[in-house]
């Protein structure tokens, strides 16, 4: 049995997010598949994710000095180790995200500043930092409206190319991307060019699972 950790990054309701519509049918396939595994739901616009902010800094800096926190210090450094402990714990990731303005929401970026913690998903060595978490799997769900695919617009996809480089920054090499892309450029045709999207979900969670 497998603790899947399926990580949501849109705040739009399910049947209006082309992102959120595919998480649905991958995790419904995973479910089919593999009935046994735990599934653990994190909605990134409805979770307590701290900023890397001046609170944070100052409780570390106490924290390796042995010194007291703030009240807001130690809630801040608390929900943090939280959050890293609960991604580590887990075995494969789900992530599932539209672009915005070439990216993905802002809130994916507070998690992964919350969840690369030197010590926990990755540490410095003397050649430079290795990742912790070796051997697990990760999918990335992903809706564009454009198409970033090929072309030249392919130079400023920074969405998928941020997050796999992330995830291999702290050892999840095994990536892979199920996206469907272009449906803002062809409204017309939206639903056709999702429905070519979701082609890719049975071999993909067919993979997630083995």
């Amino acid at each position: 049995m497998a603790k899947i950790l399926y990580i949501t990054a849109n705040p739009k309701p399910e049947n209006e997010a082309f992102s959120l519509r595919l998480g649905k049918a991958f995790m419904e396939k995973v479910k089919e598949i593999s009935p046994e595994d735990e599934i653990i739901e994190l909605d990134l616009y409805k979770a307590d994710i701290p900023f890397l902010d001046e609170d944070v800094f100052n409780g570390w800096g106490k924290l390796a000095q042995n010194q007291s926190l703030t009240p807001e210090e130690e809630q801040k450094v608390n929900r943090l180790n939280e959050l890293v402990d609960q991604f580590v714990d887990a075995d494969k990731y789900v992530f599932v995200t539209p672009m915005w303005n070439l990216s993905f929401p802002p809130r994916l970026k507070l998690y992964i500043d919350a969840i690369c913690m030197a010590g926990k998903t990755f540490k410095y060595t003397e050649t430079g930092s290795v990742g912790l978490l070796e051997g697990r799997k990760a999918v990335h769900l992903h809706a564009r409206g454009g198409v970033y695919s090929e072309g030249p617009a392919r130079e400023l996809e920074f969405a998928d190319r941020y997050l796999r480089a992330i995830l291999g920054f702290i050892g999840i090499t095994d990536v892979q991307s199920v996206i469907a892309e272009g449906m803002a450029a062809n409204p017309q045709e939206a639903e056709s060019i999702f429905a070519k999207a979701l082609e890719q979900v049975p071999q993909a969670a067919a993979r997630f699972v083995e």
